[in-house]
C-alpha cells in the first residue's frame, strides 16, 4: 500500500515504464527517482535548468511548484532566503556524492542502467551538465571520480569499475595485463590471441567457394575478439590489418596451378578487410543515429573514438616496413598511391596524371590507406602524416601515363576502339565515375560497345579495383541479370540478344581468381540464380543459333550456355557424392550443403531481409543502378524446368547405376549419334562398341580424311546433356571389355567435351560415382596402356615426406621391391587420362578449373596412392605445377588415417605455443601455426609446410567432421597439462621475477601460462568453428561438454601439478566454450540464428541443474568450479546479451548455486545482466547481501 502510494504521487511506474508492483522494481525506480530529483534540483538552484532539452525539472523542486510552502517561505527575508538557498545547494551536492559513494546505492543505479536506458540516459544527461557547469560543485572538495564514472558508463553491474570486475571474476588472467605491447612472436604472447583472424582469412583462400559473405563474418570475429581479450579497437584493428598483411606476404611468391594467386589474397587485404573494418564502424553509426538525444554524444563519441583508434592502428603499422614491401605485381599502384598523397602535399592537382614522375616509394600501407579513404574512413588529411610521404616532387614531365591517358579519353566521349580497350582492360579504372560510365556504354551503348565494355569491366577494374571492387562485383552480376521488360510480349528472353555480352562476361570472371572475390562479398547465391536463368535459356537454344563478334570469332548458344554452366557448377560441390549431406548429416564438412536449392534459399533468404532490413549501412550502399536485384519475388527451382530435370538426372546417376534408357527413344538415338562420332576412328579397325541397350555398334560413318565435326547432332544442349552420362557408361564399358583401347577412350571423351564443354560436368559426376561403387576392375598404370607414373612417383613420395615433416606423420610406402604400385579405379584412371590429354591454354582453362578440383577431391576418397600417382601423371605433362600437384597429394596422407588428423592437430596446439621440437618457428605463434608459405621457391627448395596450413587444406574431406570437436577438446586439455607441468606456483611467482630461475629452468608464471592457455582455447574454438561451422559449435555444446564433465577425467596423475592443472583446465573449456560460441554467432544483441538462443538456453540449464545437485558430476570439482565461474562471469562481462535469452528460472538457480560457492559478485552480476525481468529480484538480492 506504501508503495502505492508513493507510485501515486511520483508517477514512477508512468515515467520509467515498469510496473512499481514488484518490490525489486519499486526499490530500483525510487532510487534513481530520489537521485534524480535531486540533480534537478542542483541544477535548478544554479539557473542550469534552462540548458536541459526540456528546460524544467521531471519532478517539482522549486516552492512555487508546491502550494504548500508558499506562506512561509514567503515570509522569509530574501539575504535569510539566498543564504539557505546556498546551503541547500552545497548540501544537495555532498548528498548526491554520498550516495553515489554508496555500494548499494551503485548496484541499485546499475540495474537502472541496465534496463531503463532511455530514462538513463536523460538522467546522465542532467548529471553531466551538473558536472560541467556547476560552480559549487567545482568549489567543493570532492573527488568527481564517482560522477565521471557514472557518466561514462565505467561501472559495471556491482558499482565497481570494469577493470575492477574484470580482476574479481578472472583473478588468474588480471595479473598479467592483456594490452602489454611486448611479445608479438612467443606463442604464450598477446599477439597469438588474435591467430583466429589469420585462420579465418587464410581458410578463405583454399580454392573452395562459400555461400557467406566474407565482410560479415570477419567483422563478427574481429567483435568478438576484441570483446573477449578484453583489448582496444586499436589493438584490434592493428591485428586485423597485420593478419591481413601476412596473408599476402605468406604466398607473395604463390606456386602455380588451378589455385586461387596473389590476386585473391590483395582482395582480401584491401577490399574485404576495409570493408569489415567500415561495417565495425558503420553499426556504431547506425546505432548513433538510433540513439535519442539523451544519449547521443555517448553514441557520437564511440564512434569518433573509433575512427580515431583506426587511424592510430594506421599510423602504428608503418612501423612494420619489412612487413609492407608489396610483391613485385603490386608495386607500381603502391608507388601510385604514394605519389597521389606527394602531390596532394606539394599542391599539384593530381587529376593532371603527372603521378610517375613523383619519386616516391609506396608500400602496402598507402594501398590500405587509400582504401580507406575511397569509403569515407579516413580523409586526405592521413597523407600529412609522419613518414607516410618521403620523396620529393621533380621536375614535372608533361608526358600522362598511358593507363591514365586511357580513362581520361574514356570520360571524354572517345569510341571504344580495340587499342583503347586493350590499355583499359589492363589498368583498373580509379573512380567510381568511371565504373558508372562503364556500365552505362555496357547497358545502352551498341552491340560492339557492349561487348568491348563488358571486356573491360571484367579486367583489371574488377580484379584490381580494390578501392570500390564492392560495387563492381553488384555491376557484373547486374549485367548477367538482364530481365524482360515489364510490358515484353514476345516469346523469345531479352537474353538471347545479349548472348555476346553474357559469354564476354562468362568467359571474363571463369578464371579461378573471380570466383572467390563474389564469394567474399556474398554474391555467390544472386550469382548462381542469374546462372541458372542463363542456362535455362541457352540450354534449349540449337547450335545453330549464333553471333559473329568484332573481330571475326563465332559464339554459339552451345557456347554460352557452357560457360555458364560450367562456372555454376563451380559454384556448388556438384561432383560429390550425397554421402556428405545426406547421410552425415551434422557431421558434414562446412560448405557440403551447397546444392542449387540451397543457393536459391540463400538468395532468397537475403532478398526477404534486404526488404525487410529498417537500416542501411554505407559499406553495404549500392550505386543507384545496383540499389535494386533483379527480381524481389521468392525464385525457386520450379523457375527451371530444364535444369531441374538434369539435376534430378544428375542425384539419380550419383545415387545409383545408370537403367531405364528405352531402344529407340529420342535419347537412345542421340546416345548412339554420339557414340558413332566419338569413336569412329576406332570403328575402322571392326571394333564394336554398343550403346547402353547393346543393341546397336558404332558405323564407319564418315569417309576416309573426314573428321565429321559437321555431323554432330544440332541438337539443344539440354537434349544433349540427357544422353551423355549413357553415352560414358557404354564407353567405359567397352573400354573395360577390352573393345576400345584407353587412348581412343580419352580422346572421344575429349572430342564430346569439344563439342558440347558443358559435357564436362556429367563426366566428371559420373565418374566420380561409379568410382565410390566399386565395381569396376582396376587399370595397370604401366605405360603400355594406360600411362606410367614411374618416371616421377619416388620424387612425389620423397616432397610429401618433406612437407609433412613438421607434423611427425608418417608416409606409406609408394614403392616395395623396386615394383610401383600403379593401379588406380578404371573411373579414375579414364577421368586422369582425359585430363592429361587437355593443353594448358586459355581455351582448356574453363574444363580444367571444374575437372581440376574434381580430380583431386576423387583421387583423394580412393584408396592409397592413388592420389599420388595422378600427382605423378600430371608432374610429367606440366612440371611448372609440380609443387601444387605435390602438396595435393600430401593432403591425402590424413583423409583416409584418422590417428594422422589427431597428429596434425596435435602439431597445431604444439606450434603455436612453442612447445613443438619439429616446428618450423621455435617461438611459436602465428609463425610457427600458418609458416610462411610453402614451395620450390623458398630457400632451400621444397620446405615443410606449417601444420595449421595443413589443416586448412585438408579438413573439408574428412569424412566426419564430428569427431573433430572430441578430439580437438581432449588435444585441447593435454596442451593444458602440458601448460601445467612448466607452471610455477603464484608463492614462487614472485621469486622467479627476482631471478633467472625460471630462464634456466622453463618454467612460467601461473598468470603467462594462463595466457597461453587462452591462446590455446582460441586455437581449439578456431578449429571447431571452421570444421564444423554453427552445427559442430552447437554440438560441442549440447552433447560433447555435458558427455566430458559427466565422465571422469584425470589430467593431475600423481599429482604433479598440485592441482593448477584443473584450475587451468576449467578456464581453458570457458574461454573454449565462450569463443566458440562467439565464433558461431557473433555477439550482437539480435542473433542473426535462433539457435543460439536454444543452444545458450540449454546449456545454462544443464550448468544450472548440476549447481542445483540435480545432475551427478564425474569431472573434478576444482575443474567443474573454474570453469562454471569462468564461463558465467565470461558471459556476464564480455557478452551479456545471452543471459537475455535465457528464462529467470534458471538464472536464479544458477544465482543461488553460486552464492552457496560464496561467488557473491557473480551471483549478483548474473540476474543484474538478466534483463528487465530479473530486475526485481536482482534489486532485492543486493539489499539482501552484505557489502
Amino acid at each position: 500500500r506504501i508503495r502505492q502510494l508513493i507510485d501515486d504521487n511520483l508517477n514512477l511506474s508512468q515515467i520509467f515504464g515498469f510496473s512499481a508492483c514488484e518490490p525489486g522494481v519499486f526499490i530500483v525506480e525510487f532510487v534513481l527517482c530520489i537521485l534524480w530529483q535531486l540533480v534537478d534540483t542542483a541544477l535548478d538552484d544554479e539557473s542550469l535548468l534552462e540548458l536541459t532539452p526540456e528546460k524544467k525539472a521531471q519532478w517539482p523542486t522549486r516552492p512555487q511548484d508546491i502550494s504548500a510552502f508558499e506562506v512561509s517561505f514567503s515570509e522569509q527575508k530574501p539575504e535569510k532566503i539566498e543564504k539557505l538557498q546556498r546551503m541547500n545547494s552545497v548540501i544537495t551536492i555532498e548528498l548526491i556524492g554520498h550516495l553515489l559513494h554508496n555500494k548499494v546505492i551503485t548496484r541499485i543505479l546499475s540495474l537502472a542502467r541496465e534496463n531503463m536506458q532511455t530514462q538513463w540516459g536523460l538522467f546522465t544527461y542532467r548529471l553531466r551538465l551538473l558536472v560541467a557547469n556547476s560552480s559549487t560543485l567545482q568549489a567543493s572538495t570532492m573527488s568527481l571520480v564517482a560522477f565521471q564514472q557514472l557518466i561514462l558508463d565505467d561501472h559495471n553491474v556491482h558499482g565497481e569499475n570494469k577493470h575492477s570486475l574484470h580482476k574479481k571474476f578472472h583473478p588468474m588472467v588480471a595479473s598479467n595485463p592483456l594490452s602489454s605491447p611486448n611479445g608479438h612472436c612467443l606463442g604464450g604472447s598477446y599477439s597469438a590471441l588474435w591467430t583466429p583472424i589469420d585462420m579465418y582469412l587464410e581458410d578463405c583462400l583454399d580454392g573452395s567457394i562459400a555461400a557467406t559473405n566474407s565482410i560479415e563474418i570477419l567483422s563478427g570475429l574481429v567483435k568478438a575478439l576484441q570483446a573477449v581479450n578484453r583489448s582496444s579497437w586499436h589493438d584490434a584493428f592493428m591485428a586485423l590489418w597485420i593478419a591481413s598483411v601476412r596473408l599476402v606476404q605468406r604466398e607473395r611468391e604463390p606456386i602455380e596451378g588451378p589455385v586461387p594467386h596473389l590476386e585473391t589474397r590483395l582482395c582480401m587485404l584491401l577490399s574485404i578487410a576495409t570493408l569489415a573494418v567500415a561495417d565495425i564502424i558503420e553499426e556504431a553509426d547506425s546505432r548513433c543515429g538510433e540513439t535519442d538525444l539523451s544519449s547521443h554524444w555517448k553514441q557520437k563519441t564511440a564512434t569518433d573514438d573509433l575512427r580515431k583508434e583506426l587511424m592510430l592502428s594506421l599510423q602504428a603499422l608503418g612501423d612494420y616496413e619489412s612487413l609492407l614491401v608489396p610483391p613485385p605485381c603490386i608495386i607500381s599502384a603502391a608507388n601510385q598511391a604514394a605519389s597521389k598523397a606527394a602531390m596532394l602535399v606539394s599542391g599539384i592537382n593530381s587529376s593532371s596524371g603527372y603521378m610517375e614522375s613523383i619519386n616516391e616509394t609506396g608500400n602496402m600501407r598507402h594501398l590500405i590507406v587509400e582504401s580507406c579513404i575511397s569509403r569515407n574512413l579516413l580523409d586526405t588529411s592521413a597523407y600529412y602524416w609522419p613518414g607516410y610521404i618521403n620523396g620529393h616532387v621533380n621536375s614535372m614531365s608533361h608526358a600522362i601515363p598511358s593507363q591514365l591517358a586511357g580513362w581520361a579519353a574514356f570520360m571524354k566521349g572517345t569510341p571504344l576502339t580495340q587499342s583503347l580497350v586493350s590499355v583499359l582492360v589492363s589498368s583498373p579504372a580509379s573512380s567510381l565515375a568511371e565504373l558508372e560510365k562503364l556500365f552505362e556504354v555496357a547497358v545502352n551503348g551498341s552491340d560492339d560497345d557492349k561487348v568491348s565494355a563488358a571486356t573491360v569491366l571484367c579486367g583489371a577494374t574488377l580484379l584490381r579495383g580494390w578501392n570500390f571492387q564492392e560495387h563492381t562485383v553488384r555491376l557484373v552480376v547486374k549485367l548477367l541479370s538482364h530481365s524482360d521488360p515489364a510490358d515484353y510480349s514476345g516469346r523469345e528472353s531479352q537474353l538471347i540478344k545479349h548472348g555476346p555480352m553474357l559469354n564476354v562476361i562468362l568467359t571474363g570472371i571463369s578464371p579461378v581468381d573471380y570466383a572467390p572475390i563474389f564469394s567474399f562479398h556474398g554474391l555467390v547465391p544472386e550469382l548462381a540464380t542469374v546462372l541458372m536463368a542463363i542456362c535455362e535459356v541457352f540450354g534449349c537454344l540449337s547450335p545453330s543459333v549464333s553471333w559473329t563478334l568484332g573481330a571475326g570469332e563465332e559464339i554459339s548458344a552451345h557456347t554460352v550456355f557452357s560457360n555458364a554452366f560450367i562456372l555454376l557448377l563451380r559454384l556448388w560441390k556438384f561432383n560429390h557424392p550425397p554421402l556428405e549431406y545426406c547421410i552425415m548429416g551434422d557431421g558434414a564438412p562446412v560448405g557440403s550443403q551447397l546444392t542449387p536449392e540451397y543457393l536459391l534459399l540463400l538468395r532468397n533468404s537475403q532478398v526477404l531481409s534486404a526488404s525487410s532490413s529498417s537500416k542501411s549501412r554505407s559499406s553495404q550502399k549500392q550505386l543507384p543502378v545496383t540499389s535494386s536485384r533483379s527480381s524481389q519475388n521468392p525464385i525457386f527451382m520450379d523457375s527451371f524446368p530444364k535444369l531441374k530435370l538434369w539435376y534430378r538426372q544428375h542425384q539419380a546417376c550419383l545415387a545409383s547405376p545408370l537403367s531405364g534408357l528405352a531402344h529407340g527413344t529420342p535419347v537412345h538415338n542421340i546416345v548412339d549419334s554420339l557414340l558413332n562420332l566419338m569413336f569412329r576412328k576406332a570403328n575402322k579397325g571392326s571394333t564394336s562398341i554398343g550403346s547402353v541397350s547393346g543393341s546397336s555398334s558404332i558405323s564407319n560413318s564418315s569417309g576416309p580424311g573426314d573428321d565429321g565435326s559437321h555431323l554432330w547432332p544440332q541438337l539443344p544442349a539440354w537434349e544433349i546433356l540427357e544422353a551423355v552420362p549413357f553415352v560414358v557408361d557404354a564407353a567405359l564399358t567397352a573400354c573395360s571389355h577390352g573393345r576400345l583401347f584407353p587412348r581412343e577412350l580419352a580422346t572421344g571423351l575429349k572430342d564430346l567435351a569439344d563439342f558440347l564443354p558443358a559435357s564436362t560436368a556429367t563426366i566428371v559426376s559420373y565418374f566420380s560415382a561409379e568410382v565410390t561403387r566399386g565395381v569396376w576392375k582396376p587399370a595397370f598404370m604401366n605405360g603400355t596402356d594406360w600411362p606410367s607414373p614411374a618416371a616421377n612417383l619416388s620424387m612425389v613420395e620423397e616432397h610429401i615426406k618433406k612437407i609433412v615433416a613438421a607434423t611427425g606423420v608418417d608416409v606409406p610406402r609408394l614403392a616395395t621391391g623396386g615394383t610401383t604400385l600403379g593401379r588406380l579405379p578404371l573411373p579414375l584412371a579414364a577421368f586422369v587420362s582425359l585430363t592429361i590429354t587437355y593443353k594448358l591454354d586459355k581455351a582448356s582453362e574453363r574444363f580444367l578449373n571444374l575437372a581440376g578440383p574434381a580430380l583431386e577431391n576423387l583421387a583423394a576418397s580412393c584408396p592409397w596412392p592413388s592420389m599420388a600417382i595422378v600427382a605423378a601423371l600430371w608432374t610429367q605433362k606440366v612440371k611448372r605445377w609440380s609443387d601444387f600437384l605435390v602438396f595435393s597429394a600430401s593432403r591425402t596422407v590424413f583423409h583416409h588415417n584418422n590417428d594422422a588428423v589427431v597428429q596434425l592437430l596435435r602439431s597445431c596446439f604444439t606450434s603455436i605455443l612453442g612447445m613443438s621440437s619439429t616446428s618450423l618457428c621455435c617461438c611459436g605463434g602465428v609463425a610457427s601455426l600458418l609458416g610462411h608459405g610453402f614451395g620450390s621457391h623458398c630457400s632451400g627448395g621444397l620446405s615443410p609446410v606449417a601444420p595449421g596450413i595443413l589443416y586448412l587444406r585438408i579438413f573439408r574431406c574428412i569424412k566426419d567432421c564430428s569427431i573433430l570437436a572430441e578430439d580437438i577438446l581432449s588435444l585441447l586439455m593435454l596442451s593444458v597439462k602440458d601448460i601445467a607441468e612448466t607452471t610455477v606456483s603464484r608463492h614462487g611467482s614472485d621469486k622467479l621475477k627476482r631471478t633467472k630461475y625460471a630462464m634456466g629452468h622453463g618454467k612460467i608464471s601461473l598468470a603467462t601460462a594462463m595466457t597461453q592457455v587462452k591462446v590455446a582455447a582460441s586455437l581449439g574454438a578456431t578449429l571447431v568453428w571452421l570444421s564444423g561451422g554453427t552445427t559442430l559449435v552447437q554440438s560441442l555444446f549440447q552433447e560433447m561438454l555435458p558427455s566430458w564433465f559427466l565422465s571422469a577425467q584425470d589430467l593431475d596423475r600423481g599429482g604433479a601439478s598440485g592441482g593448477t592443472v584443473y584450475k587451468l583446465g576449467g578456464h581453458a573449456l570457458a574461454y573454449f566454450a565462450v569463443y566458440s560460441g562467439m565464433f558461431a554467432w557473433g555477439i550482437d544483441p539480435t542473433p542473426v540464428s535462433r539457435r543460439r538462443e536454444r543452444v545458450m538456453r540449454s546449456h545454462l540449464e544443464f550448468l544450472a541443474s548440476a549447481l542445483d545437485g540435480k545432475i551427478s558430476l564425474g569431472c573434478n570439482m576444482s575443474l567443474w568450479r573454474a570453469y562454471v565461474s569462468g564461463f558465467l562471469g565470461l558471459v556476464v562481462d564480455r557478452a551479456p546479451c545471452l543471459l537475455h535469452e535465457v528464462d529467470l528460472k534458471v538464472l536464479k538457480k544458477l544465482s543461488i548455486g553460486l552464492r552457496q560457492w560464496k561467488e557473491k559478485e557473480l551471483a549478483v552480476a548474473i540476474l543484474c545482466r538478466g534483463g528487465p525481468e530479473a530486475m526485481g529480484v536482482a534489486a532485492e538480492l543486493i539489499l539482501d547481501s552484505e557489502w
